[in-house]
């Protein structure tokens, strides 16, 4: 974990740079007035790097309602069902499955207001290092530029984001002025894509290529896999297909023309290094949300989503969680019985305690003192019901994420053999954008362009990264040819290769599914539904914006 230090030393300032004080006869010891500000490297890297420590808050499943809760609990794979006495919250998150949502949801004035806050953390050292002189900030004028143009490629970044939850959206690229404040209108969806287009192009070769000494950051890897996103989706976000520019983004990273964290970008040979606490080395990780808890007691924010109320018990760490979001019914029976990330990334049937890997894990709740065991359905058991919705759940509903591991910070065992208690435990990166994801990126748009049906070029992308999923033995029967892999089964692919990485509501809008098809509890919604409303507090507070259709 040592490169992690790199982003985090400098957060020790931690400041609120260019806030303005209320009582001025007060002295604010956690505020610098910009002025006093950005006098030397230190102070300027501290401001470069604050937007990515709130990018926790929103990229990750965070515990709070950031564009990742919206890009999946929506889709056909992921729900947050009632459990007995939790997880109601109002009745939110079965508004977001059932696609009933309003324009009143705190849920979609939070991701809206997170991402423009993350926006403002751009704009402001965007703002201030931009017009200064080099020699009063102590840094060279390649760092200057290099700075500069990271901060922008991190701000289209959060407008990509804005764009695919939202739409048109205001595009403001100057630092707010609480005294003077303005009122943004809309811009169209395609204007939108088209300034996130240019900014990436303007800065990609301004910042460094990805390397250890980068990790975390946005570096020239990050800046094409935003490409690849953009025209990936280009025709469903502007009209028009952009299917010869995906691939050509996606040969820069395929090709290993932008860098690797360590040295050579490539795929992993299996399918846990891009997930485990020490995959800062990973290979494929092109950009990632990045944690150190063992230096800086930064420590990952998911686990509340996924992890039950006794899963210390089950990994040997230290952190329960409000035993949320699970695997929509039947999703776990699409992996084939034999299909390591079935097994690896999913957790189902009798929970067992680390500690001595013998010894059942006991519920909380409906299965007090009784074994836990994780269920592919949504239903009150204990009760003898044979409902399944997302109201009646009990503590044990529904298959679980697996996928990420924290490590274990206590002694225990593993497969009948005793292991230490983990010198990285805590140190998980989540990634947001990894080399597998750009190979399937450039099957698709290549199936695209020929009328859906694969080529050999195709199947040999996507198999390179499903191979890992199974061992030699068994790996032959489960290739793809041209045939088998008709755009239905590559994305049932994409589903089980991504499940819980954020893309599955961007994915079926594409193949034409998220509003038209039904699943579990979920039956088909009106087509507006592909976008999120405006949330309505910010109409109220800028009448300039513009509602969505449907709304």
């Amino acid at each position: 974990m040592k490169n992690k230090s790199i982003l985090y030393s400098a957060l020790i300032l931690l400041v609120s740079v260019g806030s303005a004080c209320t009582k001025l006869d007060e002295n604010a010891y956690d505020q610098i007035p910009a002025d006093k500000f950005y006098t030397n490297k230190n102070e300027v890297l501290s401001a470069v790097l604050r937007p990515y420590t709130h990018a926790n808050a929103w990229v990750t499943p965070s515990g709070q309602d950031g564009w990742w809760r919206m890009a999946e609990l929506s889709g056909d794979q992921l729900a947050w069902p009632t459990k007995g006495p939790h997880g109601e919250d109002g009745g939110k998150w079965k508004r977001l499955h059932y696609h009933s949502w309003t324009v009143d949801e705190d849920g979609f004035n939070n991701a809206w207001s997170l991402m423009y806050g993350g926006v403002g953390y751009c704009n402001d050292p965007i703002a201030n290092i931009s017009t200064r002189d080099i020699s009063a900030m102590g840094i060279t004028q390649e760092e200057k530029n290099a700075y500069v143009s990271e901060l922008k490629l991190l701000r289209a970044f959060h407008f990509l984001k804005l764009m695919d939850l939202f739409g048109g959206v205001p595009l403001v690229t100057e630092p707010a002025d609480p005294a003077n404040p303005i009122y943004p209108s809309t811009t169209s969806r395609k204007d939108v894509f088209a300034f996130v287009e240019k900014e990436i192009k303007d800065n990609i070769n301004n910042v460094p290529k990805l390397s250890r000494a980068q990790l975390g950051r946005m570096s020239q890897a990050s800046g094409y896999a935003m490409l690849v996103e953009l025209y990936l989706n280009a025709e469903v976000w502007t009209g028009t297909p952009r299917w010869d520019d995906c691939i050509a983004a996606a040969d820069q990273l395929i090709n290993n023309q932008a860098g690797g964290q360590n040295g050579a970008m490539a795929l992993d040979p299996n399918i846990t290094d891009q997930f485990k606490n020490t995959n800062d080395l990973s290979n494929e990780v092109i950009f990632s949300i990045a944690y150190d808890y063992t230096r800086a007691r930064f420590e990952p924010s998911w686990t509340g989503e996924f992890y039950h109320f006794a899963q210390k018990d089950i990994y040997g760490g230290g952190r329960n969680g409000n035993d949320g979001i699970v695997l929509v019914p039947g999703v776990y029976t699409t992996f084939e019985t034999d299909d390591l990330r079935k097994t690896t990334w999913l957790s189902f049937g009798p929970q067992i305690k680390f500690s001595d890997g013998v010894s059942p894990v006991t519920g909380t709740v409906e299965y007090s003192g009784k074994p836990l065991v994780f269920v592919d359905n949504i239903q009150q058991n204990a009760k003898g019901s044979t409902v399944s919705n997302m109201s009646e759940g009990e503590e044990n509903s529904g298959v679980r994420f697996n996928k990420y591991k924290l490590g274990n910070s206590i002694a225990g065992v593993v497969n009948g053999v005793k292991v230490a208690a983990d010198a990285n435990y805590n140190n998980t990166d989540w990634n947001v954008y990894r080399l597998t994801w750009v190979y399937f990126a450039k099957a698709e748009a290549i199936m695209r362009k020929n009328g859906g049906v694969a080529t050999s070029e195709v199947t040999n992308l996507i198999n390179a990264c499903k191979q890992r999923a199974y061992t030699p033995a068994t790996w032959p029967a489960h290739a793809y040819t041209t045939a088998t892999l008709t755009l239905n089964e590559l994305l049932a692919e994409r589903g089980r290769e991504f499940i819980f990485e954020g893309f599955r509501r961007d994915d079926l809008i594409r193949f034409g599914k998220f509003t038209t098809a039904a699943w579990w509890d979920h039956t088909a919604s009106s087509a507006t539904k592909a976008l999120y409303p405006i949330p309505q507090r910010q109409r109220d507070l800028n009448p300039k914006l513009t509602q969505n259709p449907g709304y």
